[in-house]
């Protein structure tokens, strides 16, 4: 699958661009494949449990801060949906059934997996630690000398600098 960002005419574009190109790349190099292991005993209709808890983490990538949230903002969202091979997002009653079906042996999958996913794609797990790791926590936004080592500009919402 090649990626292409750009502007075009057609009536589908969506406003979860830099999501949609996150999620084919993790389509293309199968990152969330692991979730397949975790089995979740309800059946499936139109969308199989692993899709459901793909959904969930897409609408956490999204912003939604509850799951009825998915129906205003990922439920029209076909472009990015087809990204993931479904032709549209679940229901969010539907993901919330799925998060409910789950048990504690589902529960442990899924840290399982998370962590394997984690270990396996974490830059930070990859470093080479006979050298520096730089982390700013930073988030005051207070202004910094100009000598400040590897200092930047930064955008802060609202505030003018």
């Amino acid at each position: 699958m090649t990626i292409k960002l750009g502007l075009t005419t057609e009536n589908i574009n969506t406003q979860y661009a830099p999501l949609a190109a996150l999620f084919a790349h993790y389509q293309q190099n199968q990152v969330l494949k692991p979730l397949e292991q975790v089995m979740i005993p309800m059946k499936s209709v139109e969308f199989k449990s692993i899709d459901k808890l793909v959904q969930v983490f897409v609408s956490v990538l999204a912003g939604c801060q509850t799951l009825s949230q998915v129906n205003q903002r990922l439920k029209p969202e076909r472009p990015l949906a087809q990204i993931g091979g479904w032709p549209r997002f679940a229901d969010q009653s539907g993901l919330s059934r799925t998060l409910d079906a789950l048990t504690l042996t589902n529960i442990e999958q899924l840290r399982s997996t998370t962590r394997q996913i984690a270990c396996q794609f974490s830059q930070a797990r990859q470093h080479d630690w006979r050298g520096h790791l730089w982390l700013d926590f930073d988030l005051s936004g207070l202004p910094c000398g100009q000598r400040a080592e590897a200092s930047q500009k930064g955008y802060f919402s609202g505030k003018k600098t």
